[in-house]
Formats: structure tokens, sequence, C-alpha cells
């Protein structure tokens, strides 16, 4: 006899929800959830697997608990005069945000973000019991400091999610918005910079903002500029304070020794792995050019990926994309659809066939 959910004692507040849904296709390019589709260069993947059967061959005892090499590696690679008391990590951004609202966020408690935005920030904060909340965003879909601070003081949050740059609409986020943000909010406020590789090199990160406030976290991850996506490691810069009280809420040896050693490899080789993002951008710039020629208006972006509006039908031309092999996003955001960017050859294909759209051949 079938079942569903209604038959299931689920609670209430999680009835209706979907769960995060970006398209599984084995298609010919995928650019559809900002990956870096550039390979791992095969001396780093060497000395990534190298460490990683090191570690093996210890697999029967558990993993530092504490991770202080990979912690220590976070902090080098970050720089600013962090340290490692001042750095957490996870299996992915995700689970150091579910983290964080495990211990600052939970029933009767209220989350605030400014969508569109990253959608698990809403799916984790009902996930462990949160109130969310949503604040406006300006007309551009950018944040000024005026707006998030009216926004603080109208939902009077707990936690303040802050996309730096947005996703999906990979907007700029400038650092008086986050010093507005904090010194509006009572709680934490949480800047999520899982693309801040790909911002303008001379365009400061939140970790900057630091020193003298404790309530602010700054979250990164390595699945995107250091083409990590499917080692699942994610970490935050934070007070020392703050990474104790996630101490309280981690499970045992949450990160396997396995990941640690894989993370630290690729962390020696930082500076090969980050050659990628420059590749990278340059390509995601000329996926703007080349939209905006085509007619479309693709937004300003510091991420490793492209919204472009004016799309009459998103559906079709998501549906005319993937029949050439190609996938992208839509994410319900009317006239819009949302395209990563890829390799050379990847992003060519991708702009013929928008090209053609276009041209109705």
């Amino acid at each position: 006899m079938a079942i569903s959910l209604d038959d299931l004692p689920l609670r209430d507040d999680l009835r209706g929800q979907s769960p995060y849904g970006a398209p599984q296709k084995k298609v010919r390019v995928a650019l559809n959830v900002n990956e870096n589709t550039h390979p791992i260069p095969e001396d780093v993947a060497r000395d990534i697997v190298e460490s990683v059967a090191a570690a093996v061959l210890e697999v029967n005892r558990y993993p530092d608990r504490e991770f202080t090499t990979l912690r220590e590696s976070l902090a080098a690679y970050l720089g600013h005069g962090l340290t490692a008391d001042q750095i957490w990590a996870a299996n992915g951004s995700n689970e150091v945000i579910q983290q964080i609202l495990q211990a600052f966020g939970g029933p009767g408690r209220r989350v605030l973000g400014f969508p569109p935005t990253y959608s698990m920030h809403s799916i984790i904060s009902r996930g462990v019991g949160s109130e969310w909340v949503e604040g406006v965003r300006d007309a551009d879909f950018t944040l000024s400091p005026e707006t998030v601070r009216a926004e603080i003081e109208r939902t009077d949050p707990d936690v303040v999610f802050l996309c730096a740059p947005n996703n999906p609409t990979g907007t700029p986020m400038e650092l008086d918005v986050i010093e507005a943000a904090y010194d509006a909010a009572r709680g934490i406020v949480l800047v999520d910079e899982a693309y801040a590789e790909f911002m303008p090199a001379d365009r400061p990160s939140a970790v900057t903002l630091l020193e003298g406030r404790p309530r602010l976290l700054v979250s990164r991850t390595m699945s995107k500029a250091f083409a990590f996506a499917g080692a699942r490691v994610g970490y935050l810069a934070a007070d020392p304070v703050a990474i104790d009280a996630l101490r309280l809420v981690r499970l045992p040896y949450h990160l396997s020794s396995l990941t640690q050693a894989a993370a630290v490899a690729a962390l020696r080789h930082s500076d090969e792995m980050l050659a990628m993002v420059d590749d990278i951008k340059a390509q995601r710039d000329r996926m703007v050019e080349t939209l905006t020629e085509l007619g479309y208006h693709a937004w300003p972006t510091w991420s490793n990926f492209v919204l472009f509006g004016g799309v009459d039908d998103p559906h079709a031309v998501f549906e005319a994309l993937l029949e050439r092999g190609i996938i992208v996003r839509d994410l319900a955001i009317e006239g819009h659809l949302r395209v990563s960017a890829g390799t050379e050859a990847e992003t060519t294909a991708f702009l013929d066939a928008m090209r053609d759209i276009r041209l109705g051949a």
C-alpha cells in the first residue's frame, strides 16, 4: 500500500515545503548549478590522492575532532591576520549554515533574508524550526545601507543573512551595507561569501570587518573557486567565541579524516587552483557582453554566473537549450534565466545556442 508524507507524523511547519531542487541531468554542457567546470590540475590531483591515501592508513581511528591543520591552512589562505581559533569548517557551507542556525536560530527565533537569494538559506532556516521572514531588495537586486537598516528595524530578526555577492543575481554588496546591518541588528549577521574569489581583486571581503564585531560571521566554500564541489568543504571566519558556540551543536568528528586530508592538500596549491578563476571571470564577462549584444539584459555580476533578463518565455528557452545538450537554471524569476560560466568551449556552445534561439534558427 502506497503512502505519502501526509500519512507520516511530519512536523506541521514542514508540510507543504519543497526540498532543494536543482535539476540533475546528464548533458553535454552543464551550466546550471554554478560549479567550477574546470578540472583540477593533474599535479594537484595527484597530491590530493596521495594525501587521502595516507589518511586511509589511519582511518581505523577517529579524525582530529578539531581539524586543527585544516583550520590553520584556511586561516593562512584567508589572511588578514586570522588565526585558527577564528576558523570553522564543515561538510559544505550548507552544513556551516545549519550549525549557525542550530546555535542562534531555531524555534521561536526569526531569520531575515532578502530574496531572490540563495534558496538554502530559507530551507535550512525552516528545517531547524526558525521563522523565515523576507526583506525587500532595491529595484536593481542590490541592497543599500538604508534598505537593509529599515528591513532589520521592521522585522527585528535574531539572524540576518546577507549574500555577497548575491546568488542567484550575482549583484555586488558593498561593505557599508554589512556595517549598517550589523549596527542595526541585535543578533547574528551572517555574510555568505561563497563567490568571493570571483569579486574584483581590489574589492575587500567582509572578513576585513570582523575585528570588534563578535556577532558578524563570514561563510565561504571550497566548492566554487577551488573546483571542490564534490569534496563538500565549507568554512567560516568569526570571533573565537562564535566558533565556540558551534561546538555546542556540531556532531562528533563531523569532518572525516579523508575530507580534512583532501582539503589541506588542495590549499597547499591555492595559487595554482585559483589560476582557474581568471579564466572563469573572462568567460563570465564574455557571456555578459554577448548576451547584451543579443538584446538581453545581463545583470552586473561579481560571481561565476550571469542572470539575464528580457527572456520572453524562460521555460521555452530552457527547453530549447536542453534539446541542444545545454542546461541552465530557470529560477522562476519572471523573464530571467541564470547561466554558470563554463570553459571557453562550453561558453561558446551556450552563446552559439542563444544566438540561434534568438534568430529562430
